[in-house]
């Protein structure tokens, strides 16, 4: 999968690189995927996670899907196919950023750019944003922000008393539908949470 990724994106060609035949480990983690739950970070840092199902009660003004991080179109469908046929809760500011032209075009492509403007996102350009506290989204005193973005520091986007809640695309997509903090199950068939 990787190497497929590389093509036609770097000039050289990408060395793999294999153990030693007879490479020993002092220790193998197995782990059962099945079992991992989807998660947040809380503010004011990435390693402060909480599973979603037990942050419901947080009310959001804003979610941030894509940018830089979480921005591919393998994230772009995810979030899609949680938006498609449901609209954005009122209030609630959602943004969509596609990491890339590529992707972009991509988007425009598979019909997902439709589904995003259907379910009142904005989407942007491929651009930083909101994510630095650039600008396009930057959160005011009291905001709370679901992104899928890498950081959530203090005035990470915008003012110091702003917070800012990290989750991958699916969920955030929930969440701006719902208008907290939800899960895609959480959704029924009218996009209530």
């Amino acid at each position: 999968m990787a190497r497929a990724w590389l093509e036609g994106r770097s000039e050289r060609a990408g060395v793999a690189h294999q153990p030693d035949e007879d490479a020993t480990y002092r220790q193998t983690i197995q782990l059962d995927l099945s079992q991992v739950v989807p998660t947040v970070s809380w503010p004011h840092l990435p390693s402060n996670t909480h599973p979603v199902a037990e942050s419901r009660h947080i009310a959001i003004d804003q979610v941030v899907i894509g940018s830089c991080t979480n921005g591919r179109i393998e994230d772009m469908r995810a979030a899609a196919a949680v938006l498609r046929g449901r609209t954005v809760a009122e209030g609630v500011r959602c943004i969509v950023i596609p990491a890339t032209q590529a992707v972009w075009l991509q988007c425009v492509h598979e019909g997902l750019m439709d589904v995003f403007v259907s379910a009142r996102c904005v989407v942007s350009t491929p651009t930083c944003g909101p994510c630095l506290g650039g600008y396009m989204g930057i959160l005011a005193a009291g905001e709370r922000c679901a992104a899928t973005t890498n950081r959530n520091f203090v005035g990470r986007m915008g003012d110091p008393a702003s917070e800012v809640y990290l989750v991958g695309p699916a969920v955030a997509a929930a969440t701006a539908v719902a208008g907290h903090l939800a899960l895609p199950d959480d959704l029924d068939a009218k996009g209530v949470a």
